[in-house]
């Protein structure tokens, strides 16, 4: 029981201690990740709860959700320092990027609506 509860510690210290290191840019993308995936599960919650009448525009909201997480995730993969496939790719051009995806993305999800 004892080496279980210090294996628990040494990775929360780990976990901490690596995100003490995680860049501010980094942080702020996982918190946009960590907040649409939330208004996610929100949706779904509504959804379970209350009903699914304009069926379309709860589908619509989650998949822009589920959407924007996915580009979030693929920002967040360009500007990490370590990795090594985008270092020729400057931050500016991956949050162009971002956010030109991001526009196509919510303009097809309104054609949905």
């Amino acid at each position: 029981m004892t080496s279980a509860a210090g294996n628990v510690k040494v990775l929360f210290s780990s976990l901490k201690s690596t995100y003490v290191a995680t860049p501010m840019k980094l942080k702020i993308v996982n918190l946009y990740v960590f907040c649409t995936l939330c208004t996610a599960v929100i949706q779904v919650v509504f959804v379970a709860l209350v009903g699914s009448f304009p069926f379309n525009g709860f589908l619509s909201g989650f998949l822009s959700g589920m959407g924007t997480i996915v580009q979030a995730v693929c920002l967040w993969m360009q500007v990490i320092p370590k990795n090594k496939e985008f270092k020729e790719l400057s931050l500016e051009r991956a949050f162009a990027d971002f956010v030109l995806t991001n526009l196509v993305l919510h303009l097809i999800i309104m054609n949905f609506l």
